[in-house]
């Protein structure tokens, strides 16, 4: 690596990623150690095992650092078809893991594709972004970008694996810096939102108080001659959509999907159940106080009452040995990296480089939000891990090098023109 690179790299983004993982792998190890002695070829304890692979991730950081930038943007269209030929490639030689088929077996070690295609998708969606005979406003242009996003997506969902699929949304974030209608995500959002309030009440009724509310508008802009064809196909298009939602939710959601999100909202309370995790994961954080009760000693943490504390749930470890303080001091890490990765991404020379840059902060935000907010009872859990905190090797490395590559493309800014 040359000097020039080194002096180049922006060292606090390492320093924040080197904070994260080290937080992390304390509270790996603290969700995880049994009383025996502490062994280096112990390879049954996770914190071990979570050891090496952050070790192995130091040669990912020197190959993305060592690799021309250039070569990120010639090769990003062939490394995205070899992302998607290694998730297709699953269903054949896959190897099933708590009921999804999303790993392949290399004798002990396992790898999950889908947490390196989002580098690669990534990279595949930059490319075509700043290619100069894009333009994102145009439509043809639009469903070649959302065609990028959607192929990993769908390749994921029937594994099958939602919460990695879900990971996908967060590239509507470059599309959008990039100049992508806000239009797009107002109706994203509105389509959650009736999604929500129809499982909470009946179709007929979100119906109605949607029309209610748009003939009271009409009403009030009647002597602007208002277009009422318009109003009357979005009425249309919300009674097909809102009377479909029960059909989806019973039919093409799993079961234990369906649970967990009549327990977020409310709807049913199986603490014993389906949402075991969850309700014990809040007692965990809620015990923990203002300062937590030390590390190691959790009595949730130590009595195994979470399940996957180490994994999904590892933020309920934080909460209750680390308490508020610790709790937030973790969450501010975490903003504090968004915030210095969209600086970064926003003084790019190159389109590549920053809507790279905002593909990695889109996928970094979702992830943190999800996780944080299923492991305190905000959000269905759908099992995304907490970037740089979870335990496993394919979810470091996955996140290690979307970020180090990124970090390459900052340091050769200078460069690109």
């Amino acid at each position: 690596m040359a000097r020039s690179t080194i002096v180049a790299i922006d060292w606090l983004t390492v320093l924040l990623f080197l904070l994260l993982i080290g937080f992390g792998w304390g509270n790996i190890y603290s969700a995880s150690y049994s009383d025996g002695s502490f062994s280096l070829t112990d390879f049954s304890q996770p914190y071990i095992k979570q050891l090496y692979w952050i070790i192995l991730s130091i040669i990912i950081i020197i190959i993305t650092q060592a690799i021309e930038t250039k070569f990120y943007e010639r090769f990003a269209g062939l490394i995205f078809v070899i992302s998607l030929a290694s998730l297709l490639g699953l269903f054949l030689f896959g190897k099933n893991v708590n009921g999804a088929t999303s790993w392949y077996a290399f004798g002990p070690v396992g790898l999950q594709p889908s947490e390196f295609a989002k580098a690669a998708t990534a990279l595949a969606l930059a490319k075509f972004l700043s290619d100069m005979q894009t333009n994102i406003k145009l439509i043809n242009h639009q469903l070649k970008a959302f065609l990028i996003i959607a192929l990993p997506a769908l390749f994921i969902i029937p594994q099958p694996d939602p919460g990695s699929a879900l990971v996908y949304a967060a590239f509507f974030f470059p599309l959008y810096r990039e100049g992508l209608a806000a239009m797009y995500l107002i109706i994203g959002a509105a389509a959650a939102a009736l999604f929500i309030l129809t499982l909470l009440f009946t179709p007929l009724w979100v119906v109605v108080g949607i029309a209610t509310v748009m003939i009271l508008i009409l009403i009030k802009n009647r002597k602007q001659k208002p277009k009422y064809s318009r109003y009357l196909l979005t009425i249309i298009v919300i009674t097909g959509f809102c009377f479909s939602v029960n059909y989806i939710f019973n039919n093409v959601f799993e079961q234990r999907h369906r649970d967990r999100f009549n327990i977020v909202l409310g709807k049913e309370v199986d603490s014993k159940g389906i949402g075991y995790n969850t309700n014990q994961s809040q007692i965990a954080i809620g015990s923990g106080g203002w300062t937590g009760k030390g590390w190691k000693e959790g009595t949730q943490t130590k009595g195994g009452f979470v399940p996957e504390q180490h994994t999904d749930y590892i933020f309920s470890t934080v909460g209750e040995e680390w308490g508020f303080l610790g709790a937030t001091t973790v969450v501010i890490l975490f903003i504090a990296l968004l915030l210095r990765l969209l600086y970064l991404a926003e003084r790019q020379k190159s389109q590549f480089s920053r809507v790279y840059g905002y593909s990695v902060v889109g996928i970094l935000f979702l992830h943190f939000v999800v996780n944080v907010g299923m492991v305190t009872g905000l959000l269905p859990t759908v099992g995304i891990p907490l970037p740089f905190f979870s335990y496993g090797g394919s979810g470091l490395w996955g996140f290690t090098l979307l970020l180090f590559i990124f970090i390459k493309l900052d340091a050769n800014r200078v460069n690109e023109w």
